[in-house]
């Protein structure tokens, strides 16, 4: 008897994997179950068997390793491995489960899967059998099928929603009607359409033909993503956005002044609020003070507020590395893309998907939910606010925007410290640290990890990329700016030279911009004085009321021109020159002309006689 010889006896196929002292170690081919010692005499009536016909029988073929694709044959490798540890122990049964279950246990497969591996492999002794299987090929359609397709998709499958009987009766009208449009004796029953219908039935694209890829996306789409898992498996992936507050808030001497906007960056692994903005402006003006609030010291922060915490209750001072957002525009802004300039990746969430940024949603709902209780009576916004007759809840307002930022700021502080994530995916590393479970917690925890995407940037720098663009132009008057001129020492050649540079500028004071040469910004401050501490609006009215008075004055201006010509011409018509002009004795005559103007100043023109 020989090793990995295969037998057959009637139906029975089996393969001899190992002989020992009178016992061989066999695999049923059929059956492909465990390998089992039996006495040798127990397998005397079986016959030798070809590996070709074992091949026809289960239809399992081997092949050269070299025939497979590099992916096929990384497939193979890989479920080879399930199993390569185990075959030194396939004659020991206990040290071979020992290793199923090790395997199992390791890489998270089940321990019958394992099994059904080590049998498939031990009966072909070949591991091209873990080849991934090509799928089969499609049955031909009959003609009455093709034409059922052919109806559900011209006549089902629409924005038009036919029903099922409607497209039926287009199909037996188009393709089973002769030409004076008499129903043939053959055709298709309503039950085969509807059992072809039902067979051939995708859900997804009855939902995306019939209501659209909108619709579809936002309410019948499989929700079986983890959402915001998928875009942060660490920390450092802030989520932004926006809302408008449900309160009202007046000035400090009582006048209402509407609603103000908070906008926030959650980090999306731990749900931490790493920042936010309470302000009367949206968009970049908002985003640029939500950027220096995360790098603030937020115990320092706290405390301006009349509100004292520990560092570990919200410790960050660095900016996530990836930001994503929605498609606001704000966000595809020029102004807010420049902030790649400090390293941070910006990604857009796609269209009619806010489960993907479910954390700041979440945020904004339960801060809202925080206050709203409290402050009814008091410029709180009901949901019936727009219906007709309701209550005018401006005339509640009496909070001012620094007593609502304190509230704010005590919600976040619960928000971060205080609540509790009961559905985090807890890791076991996360338990044996005993991480509780609170974002601020798990944000420090994240952030020791491998793979945390934090940058340290300083305020002036997130000032510097927020700040508008704009091409400047040397010249031998400085560098002008808005059509405003602006010098910085050691600059001389590229006055000279006439070059064009990008620079920053900040709209609420020109008396400085900065020019961006070699990823440096170089200060340049404004030539002319008149401009000092304006805004690029005040700046741009007084250009054009210059503009205005000159544009004014051009016709009085070209008259005069016209009429000092004229002047010129006729004194110059009334000198009559009789002879060529003496030039000699220069001297003389120079000295006499002198003198007679002279005696005429002093006179003053005045006869003393």
């Amino acid at each position: 008897m020989q090793n990995n010889y295969l037998l057959k006896n009637n139906d029975d196929i089996i393969r001899v994997l190992d002989v020992q002292h009178g016992q061989s170690l066999i695999i049923d081919c059929i059956k492909l179950s465990m390998p089992k010692w039996i006495l040798n005499n127990q397998i005397d009536t079986f016959v030798p068997f070809s590996e070709n016909d074992l091949s026809e029988i289960t239809g399992i073929y081997t092949q050269d390793m070299e025939e497979f694709s590099a992916n096929s044959r990384r497939f193979i490798h890989e479920h080879f491995s399930l199993i390569a540890s185990i075959l030194p122990y396939i004659s020991e049964p206990q040290k071979r489960n020992e290793a199923i279950n090790t395997i199992s246990e390791e890489r998270g497969v089940s321990k019958t899967t394992v099994r059904k591996y080590l049998c498939l492999y031990l009966a072909y002794q070949d591991m091209s059998v873990f080849a991934p299987k090509k799928k089969n090929r499609k049955l031909e359609l009959s003609t009455d099928e093709k034409n059922m397709r052919w109806a559900l998709n011209k006549f089902y499958y629409t924005r038009k929603k036919n029903t099922l009987n409607t497209a039926y009766t287009m199909l037996l009208k188009e393709k089973y009607c002769d030409t004076n449009g008499k129903l043939l004796t053959h055709h298709p029953s309503f039950y085969q359409f509807r059992y072809f219908y039902r067979k051939t039935k995708k859900l997804q694209t009855y939902y995306i033909s019939r209501n659209g890829i909108k619709n579809y996306q936002r309410n019948n789409r499989p929700l079986i993503g983890d959402g915001v898992q998928q875009f942060a498996p660490n920390v450092g992936i802030g989520m932004l956005d926006a809302t408008v507050c449900d309160i009202y808030l007046v000035d400090n001497s009582g006048n209402l002044v509407g609603r103000p906007i908070l906008t926030t960056c959650i980090d999306a692994y731990s749900s931490l609020c790493c920042g936010y903005a309470l302000t009367w402006e949206g968009g970049i003006y908002s985003l640029k003070n939500l950027m220096l609030n995360i790098i603030t010291d937020k115990v320092e922060l706290c405390k301006k507020h009349g509100i004292v915490i520990s560092k570990q209750e919200w410790d960050i001072d660095q900016v996530p590395g990836v930001m994503i957002t929605d498609k606001g525009s704000e966000y595809k802004s020029e102004v807010f893309e420049q902030l790649t300039e400090l390293g941070i990746t910006i990604t857009n969430l796609p269209p009619y998907r806010p489960e993907l940024k479910g954390s700041v949603e979440k945020f904004f709902d339960l801060v809202q939910g925080y206050y709203k209780e409290y402050l009814k009576g008091k410029g709180v916004v009901n949901p019936d606010f727009q219906e007709r007759g309701c209550h005018d809840y401006r005339k509640d307002a009496c909070l001012t925007l620094e007593d609502f930022e304190k509230i704010i700021l005590r919600c976040i502080l619960y928000y971060n410290s205080q609540r509790i994530l009961k559905n985090f995916p807890y890791t076991e590393d996360m338990i044996k640290n005993d991480i509780q479970p609170y974002a601020n917690t798990i944000f420090e925890y994240g952030k020791k990890r491998i793979g945390a995407n934090l940058i340290s940037v300083s305020p002036k720098n997130i000032i510097y990329s927020m700040l508008p663009r704009i091409t400047g132009k040397f010249s031998r008057r400085g560098l002008i700016v808005n059509k405003m001129r602006y010098h910085c020492d050691g600059y001389t050649e590229e006055y000279l030279n006439g070059d064009y540079v990008k620079v920053a500028y900040d709209s609420n004071d020109v008396t400085t911009v900065w020019a961006i040469l070699n990823g440096e910004y170089v200060p340049f401050n404004i030539i002319e004085n008149r401009f000092n501490g304006m805004d690029i609006t005040e700046t741009d009215a007084l250009l054009q009321e210059q503009k205005r008075l000159v544009a004014k004055e051009e016709y009085n201006n070209m008259q005069s021109k016209i009429d000092l010509a004229k002047y010129i011409e006729t004194i110059a018509n009334n000198v009559c020159r009789k002879q060529d002009t003496k030039i000699k004795n220069v001297k003389q005559t120079r000295k006499r002309e002198t003198y007679r103007t002279h005696i005429d100043h002093i006179n003053g023109g005045v006869d003393y006689e």
